[in-house]
């Protein structure tokens, strides 16, 4: 078993292994690394399983512990290193675990050890050579081929020598149909509508195919097709993830995406824009829309959470994705050590972190043309009327002075009660102060209780005020006992009694409350109504809000007694917000005969209003002044007028979208090395930079965000090319010519058509980054118009397709497969952009989650959306989408993975959208004009799968039909529910029981694989 970890590190195999050129294996580019990658943890200076070293030439060829080397230099067939890979007994075939080598990967093991296994004496002969990824790409000349006929674009010409070094051939051309549909998928992730087909069909000219392509890279959906794309690698969410996972707004990013793929934006420029786009000169707001990529990041809202562990999380996942979407490279695994096979230190991951170390994260608010239009005609008007109030007039001076007069002609005096005793109900301490209120203190428990008794004059009370004060002693020196110095009062009970005959107490009912402030939904009625409810609150959340406040009270009869009497008053808080109880407090009672009939001002003002003129200061004065023009008889018509325009206002502000942007920060943040990556313990100070191993000086290493994006689509760059050409070319073929998408380091897949990869990435910068111009290359290709029918000979040589001998087969996008039903169907709207929108899923889905958000079904075209709109929840993805392997979002995906379970096809033969789409696929079917069931087979056939049927399967369907007819001729309810829903009215002008065949024949044709299938 020796040899399990050396056999791990084939899957790494140089290129010139799989080059076609036949060279000579080379011991430093196509050995080394793979023993470098896979082997030395185990079989290295530091660590020698079963004793076998293969760092040093000596030791490996000594052997482990048993003394026998795992080959023979010039007899691979003798060698136990080939045996252990070509053996088919699971104990003893290598590796033991994950894949097994390609019959490539053998080959090139056999060649190296019958070539004499040749390797270096000593390390210093080894010449140090970089790992193929980090070496730039050439466009190498075209390769000659044994049938130039064949190739109709460079890309034929690669994987022609391939095929020919693999003793296969190319693949008949696909017919129209399916070559048609398969372009129709990949460039708008949309089945050809029968109009597009008959047009192609009918065009017997050499241009219809590039016809159609132009077509197809025209259309809108194209954008929204490959947007699905980006958006996986984006993390692209519409909520923020963890614990409550709260909703977040994010699709003007997302719109942006869009557009910039239909406007065929530059991809160094689509890269720039989203990396650092609000670092541009005169960034507009397209471009800071566009910085959003970095704020799909994950965001921890959970309370107690440390904001700077949070911070750094969302940092170190940017340095993660980025390092993956456009540098294939496992940068990650630098985060807490030196990465253990690529060429990035621990230092090189924070120096690469503080190109985003250095950021705030404000929202931006991207109104439309036609509201920003309407914000900038409301604005002004605001601003004049809010001048107009806020400007002193000698007619405003005068009215104010007689309405001072009139005001203290009728407010009612007031008596402070002097409590004779007090308590709290729940232990606090209560203590009274000079000026007779109550001062609460010590601990504050939930809900609590205040009792005060007092005696009160003889003569009759007509009402009761009960103030609560702010003081230095309470939180935010406001009035409530809240962290925040908020307070709620749920109750104001009374009873009195007279002084010569305490026991005869009676309840004081009160029919009339009224305060000077209330918060919204807490009015000082819920204090007299005898709920507990929410009762009479005041929000100090801010500083405005912590002054004092009254509340008064008029009991349905006066309080009265000859010879005085004693009052018992207890204040209750029993509302949800139990720890808002009243800090400080005192109660007042007037005699007035109409207490209540004075005009209610804010207590603040009244203790202006109480002091002399000449003895007010100048703040009070112009408080005062400011608090008359709120309600001078003068100025009405412009307080309405104002506050129409501000309502008007803040409807419009609600209705403007934001989104979450990218800023630089003023100030920069210090950067450390995080040891172990633990974001409390900080090591040596670092500055912005990128790895070493590619070649960037100090001199010209990028300084910030902006010249970070520059750097990456810099020419000089080795990957990014590589990796986005890959990328692309994946989507077409169903894997990419490096498989690991992700991974283009020393653990990742060598590429099956390396100098083919390097011509794309090449061909990719020289066209100026043109992402459409890549697509024309693919889809204009002999090797991607082939037939995908597999041959016996295909089966066996090539199952995977890897040399490309056939065309791509296999299914569509998660989002696609409801796209593909709703278009057939025609139930799809083409609307592009705009907020996300919640299509039918099961009920209860969103009720297994923790949380209080509701998905309510959308109404109307939203309902029929493609999709790449669907609300995305990271801890509930969409169901349907999920089953069909769709990500969560919560990260970085670069690939999908691709599954088949009896689940996926439940979904399409049972979700509700599949079953509507059948429904209006029936109708469509069963109002066509063509009386023979044959020919409106032929028609949902075509709608379905743009090919006509085959007479077989055309009899399969009618047979169907029939038999579902008759079926339903003797059930009329279960028709209705089949045809048009359960409890649903049957639509004039159908014969129900067809319709309802009609349905199960739609629904039949939808899940069908070949439906959902690229093929």
């Amino acid at each position: 078993m020796v040899a399990g970890l050396i056999l791990a590190g084939l899957a790494g195999v140089g290129l010139a292994a799989e080059s076609g050129s036949g060279a000579p294996m080379d011991y430093a580019r196509d050995i080394k690394p793979i023993f470098e990658s896979r082997c030395y943890d185990c079989h290295g200076a530091k660590k020698q399983k079963n004793g076998l070293r293969l760092d040093l030439k000596e030791a490996a060829l000594r052997g482990g512990d048993e003394g026998k080397p795992e080959w023979i230099p010039g007899k691979s067939g003798e060698s136990r290193i080939i045996a252990r890979v070509t053996s088919t007994d699971p104990d003893e075939v290598m590796p033991p675990k994950g894949d097994h080598l390609t019959t490539d990967q053998i080959k090139t093991l056999r060649q190296w050890i019958d070539e004499g296994a040749i390797w270096p004496e000593s390390a210093a002969e080894v010449p140090a050579k970089k790992h193929w990824a980090y070496l730039p790409p050439v466009k190498a000349p075209l390769p000659g081929v044994q049938d130039p006929a064949w190739s109709k674009n460079p890309i034929d010409r690669f994987v022609l020598v391939r095929l020919q070094k693999e003793g296969l051939k190319p693949s008949a051309h696909a017919d129209a149909p399916a070559l048609l549909r398969r372009m129709s998928l990949d460039l708008t992730g949309l089945p050809p509508t029968l109009e597009e087909a008959d047009r192609f069909l009918a065009d017997a000219t050499p241009e219809a195919y590039s016809k159609m392509i132009e077509h197809y890279l025209a259309s809108p959906q194209y954008g929204e097709n490959w947007a699905r794309l980006w958006l996986d690698l984006a993390r692209y969410a519409d909520s923020h993830g963890y614990e409550k996972d709260p909703g977040r707004k994010m699709w003007p990013y997302r719109d942006w995406v869009i557009n910039a793929l239909n406007q065929n934006m530059k991809f160094d420029q689509f890269t720039i824009e989203q990396i650092a786009g609000d670092l541009l000169p005169n960034a507009t707001e397209s471009q800071k829309v566009a910085s959003g990529f970095h704020r799909n990041t994950m965001f921890n809202t959970e309370g107690g959470v440390d904001k700077e562990q949070s911070r750094m999380e969302t940092i170190v996942d940017r340095v993660n994705t980025t390092a993956t979407v456009w540098l294939g490279s496992t940068l990650n695994c630098a985060q807490c050590h030196t990465h253990k096979y690529d060429p990035f230190t621990i230092k090189e991951y924070y120096r690469f972190m503080a190109y985003f170390n250095n950021c705030d994260e404000p929202q931006l608010e991207v109104p439309s043309k036609e509201q920003a239009a309407k914000r900038a005609e409301l604005q002004p008007e605001v601003a004049r009327l809010e001048k107009v109030l806020e400007t002193p007039t000698p007619q405003l001076e005068a009215e104010q002075a007689s309405w001072e007069y009139k005001t203290a002609t009728v407010q009612p005096h007031w008596i402070p009660l002097d409590p004779a005793g007090f308590l709290s109900s729940g232990g606090a301490t209560i203590t009274k102060l000079s000026d007779k209120s109550l001062l609460v203190g010590g601990n504050n428990p939930t809900n609590d209780t205040y009792i005060v008794v007092a005696n009160t004059p003889s003569s009759k009370i007509t009402a009761l005020r009960l103030e609560v004060l702010p003081d230095e002693s309470l939180p935010q020196h406001s009035s409530g006992r809240d962290a925040n110095g908020s307070f709620v009062v749920s109750a104001v009970d009374v009873t009195a009694a007279p002084l010569n005959q305490p026991s005869a107490t009676r309840a004081v009912k009160f029919k009339t409350a009224v305060a000077d402030y209330t918060q919204n939904g807490h009015s000082a009625t819920n204090l007299i109504d005898g709920k507990n409810g929410t009762g009479w609150a005041v929000d100090a959340g801010t500083e405005k809000g912590r002054v004092e406040r009254y509340v008064e009270l008029e009991p349905e009869t006066p309080i009265s007694f000859a010879s005085g009497g004693t009052l018992t008053i207890t204040l209750k808080n029993g509302t949800q917000w139990g720890t808002a109880n009243p800090g400080r407090f005192r109660i007042s009672v007037t005699t007035n005969e109409t207490p209540l009939a004075a005009p209610l001002i804010p207590a603040p003002t009244l203790k202006i209003l109480a002091i002399a003129p000449l003895d007010r200061s100048e703040a009070d004065k112009i408080n005062l002044a400011t608090y008359y023009r709120t309600i001078s008889p003068a100025l009405k018509e412009s307080r309405e007028m104002l506050a129409a325009k501000k309502k008007e206002l803040d409807e419009l502000q609600r209705r403007i979208p934001s989104t979450l942007v990218m800023q630089e920060k003023a100030q920069s943040r210090d950067t450390f090395v995080l040891a172990r990556g633990n974001f409390s313990n900080k090591g040596e100070k670092v500055t912005p930079g990128v790895p070493a191993i590619f070649g960037i000086s100090e001199d010209q290493e990028p300084t910030n965000r902006l010249g970070l994006a520059r750097w990456l689509v810099a020419t000089n760059n080795p990957l990014t090319a590589r990796v986005m050409v890959n990328r692309v070319w994946a989507q077409y073929f169903g894997k990419g010519l490096v498989e690991t998408e992700e991974d283009f380091g020393t653990q990742g897949a060598s590429p099956s058509h390396p100098e083919l990869l390097d011509w794309l990435a090449a061909d990719f910068m020289a066209t100026g980054w043109n992402l459409k111009a890549l697509h024309r290359t693919i889809v204009t290709s002999m090797t991607y118009q082939q037939s995908s029918v597999i041959s016996p000979e295909l089966e066996e040589k090539d199952p995977s397709n890897r040399w490309l001998a056939r065309g791509p087969r296999f299914r569509v996008p998660a989002e696609n497969v409801r796209d593909i039903a709703l278009s057939v169907s025609g139930l799809l709207r083409r609307k592009v952009g705009g907020p996300s929108v919640y299509p039918p899923q099961p009920d209860g889905i969103w009720t297994q989650i923790y949380g209080d958000e509701k998905w309510t079904t959308s109404e109307g075209d939203d309902r029929y959306r493609r999709g790449l709109y669907s609300y995305a929840k990271r801890t509930s993805p969409y169901p349907t989408f999920a089953s069909f392997d769709a990500p969560s979002r919560e990260v970085c995906t670069a690939r999908r993975p691709r599954t088949n379970t009896p689940l996926q096809a439940l979904s399409t033969l049972n979700d509700p959208a599949f079953i509507e789409a059948a429904q209006v696929l029936a109708r469509k079917v069963a109002s066509n004009s063509a009386p023979e069931p044959e020919q409106r087979v032929s028609l949902a056939f075509r709608l379905c799968l743009t090919r006509k049927p085959a007479p077989q399967e055309v009899e399969r369907l009618v047979k169907l039909y029939n038999t579902e007819l008759e079926h339903y001729k003797l059930d009329a309810k279960a028709a209705v529910e089949m045809a048009f829903g359960a409890g649903a009215k049957p639509m004039e002008g159908f014969d129900v029981p067809e319709l309802a065949a009609w349905t199960v024949v739609a629904n039949v044709l939808l899940n069908l694989d070949e439906t959902i299938t690229k093929s």
